[in-house]
Formats: structure tokens, sequence, C-alpha cells
């Protein structure tokens, strides 16, 4: 026997219902997995910072704040990152950034710590 109108119509909308829920799952096991690739990273990313920096670990968050602040922030810091995200960085061997990293100069040559505008003058351009 064939389906009316009307029970057709609420078997496509259980299937649409359905497949909302579906949607919905989906999309929040996606945010799950994005937030936990973002966990692992900033974990990472942070451990390797404080083994690098162990004088960092004590810091208040405020403290830390203003270190990153004055270290990030240089043009020196700004220059490495360019290089790092530049679209030829790809083809970057791990000798050049090794060698990038080689050429940061003591921080309180470059200006590090200080204020923006203390220091010697010196100003480097990019």
């Amino acid at each position: 026997m064939a389906k009316s109108y009307d029970e057709r119509i609420a078997e496509a909308k259980l299937k649409i219902e359905q497949e909302q829920n579906r949607m919905k799952q989906l999309i929040q096991a996606q945010k799950k997995e994005e937030r936990n690739a973002r966990t692992k990273r900033l974990c990472s990313r942070m451990g390797l910072f404080e083994s690098m920096l162990p004088d960092t670990i004590p810091l208040t968050d405020e403290q830390f704040k203003i270190f990153l602040e004055k270290t990030v922030t240089t043009e020196h810091s700004r220059r490495i990152l360019g290089g790092l995200t530049a679209p030829n960085a790809a083809a970057a061997t791990p000798q050049a950034v090794g060698a990038a990293a080689q050429a940061h100069t003591n921080p309180t040559e470059n200006g590090a710590g200080r204020e923006p505008g203390e220091g010697n003058g010196a100003r480097v351009s990019s």
C-alpha cells in the first residue's frame, strides 16, 4: 500500500532531524579534536620554552607577560619570525634555522629588557 503524503513528510522530517543531530555530533567531535590539538601544542611549546629558559618558571603571569612583550616584540625577533614564516621557509634547511638562532646576540647588547627608546639609541632596520 502506498504511503500517504503525510506519512512521507513525517519520515522526511525524521530523517532531517536525525541528520541535523548527526551534524551537531560531528561538529562537537571536530571542536573537541581542535581543542585537544591546541592543548597538546601549548603544552609542548611551553615545555620546550621552560626547558630552554628555566628562570621563567617562578615568574608571575604579569612578569611573564612583560618578559614576552620585551623580548618577542624586538626587531630581531620579528626578523627571525619573518624568516621562519616566509613562503620559502618550507624549503629552509635545519642548518639555516640553527644559524639564525646562533646569530642572536646577548640580550643586554641588543636592548632586550629595556623600555622602548632606552639604550644606546641604535636602531636596527629590516
